[in-house]
């Protein structure tokens, strides 16, 4: 793959991997949907869907009308296409960050404020005035929680309710830096730096390659 390509590829990614490595260096937890998250993926992936199959597939007769405006429109094919997949994801969300032995006490004392009848069953908790059913999933590699929707019989203003009220719960809490987050960010400024160093020894074919992709 030359050097362009390669940037275009894995860019997104080490952008990605910095961005997550910088979440867990932080000593505070991080809440965020699952639509957000799933579209942050989404965006970390987008350069090997556009070096992979939108230029494998790429009609050479919209690019022979449109020229480098194309992949404007490509893009837009793209982000049609992601966007309901998004929307058909289950309500979800991710606190990064954060241990559950910490955000066990944290849940236990917002809990019966939301919903009085709430009840617990294992790592699954049932909200019935808020029409929230979810599953608790820890990873401790990651020391990440995620609060996932079970059932599709979901309240989309309990889960906006759950989310403000958790975040707010969440705005004083003080931890520890995640370890793991170092090795993210050494990760993502050596792939970056792959990158540059890709392209300053060969920009004559990473210079054709622009052309070439974006038919300039």
């Amino acid at each position: 793959m030359d050097p362009f390509r390669l940037c275009i590829a894995l860019g997104p990614v080490a952008i990605y991997v910095l961005l997550l490595g910088a979440i867990n260096l932080s000593r505070r937890p991080f809440l965020v949907t699952g639509l957000r998250d799933s579209g942050a993926l989404g965006l970390g992936l987008s350069g090997m869907v556009i070096v992979g199959p939108i230029e494998l597939f790429f009609p050479t007769a919209l690019a022979a009308r449109f020229g480098p405006f194309s992949w404007v429109l490509m893009a837009g094919l793209y982000a049609a296409c992601l966007i309901p997949v998004l929307l058909l994801l289950r309500q979800r969300l991710v606190i990064y960050n954060i241990s559950m032995d910490r955000l066990r006490p944290i849940l236990a004392e917002l809990v019966p404020e939301l919903d009085p009848d709430a009840r617990w069953a294992g790592d699954s908790l049932a909200l019935p005035r808020l029409g929230v059913q979810l599953h608790v999933d820890y990873t401790p590699a990651m020391r990440n929680v995620s609060l996932s929707a079970l059932g599709s019989e979901q309240s989309l203003a309990g889960w906006r309710l759950l989310e403000r009220r958790l975040g707010q719960a969440l705005i004083d809490a003080r931890l520890e830096r995640n370890p793991r987050g170092v090795s993210l960010i050494v990760f993502g400024l050596l792939l970056l730096w792959v990158l540059c160093r890709e392209i300053a020894i060969d920009p004559e074919t990473a210079y054709q390659a622009l052309f070439k992709v974006f038919r300039l």
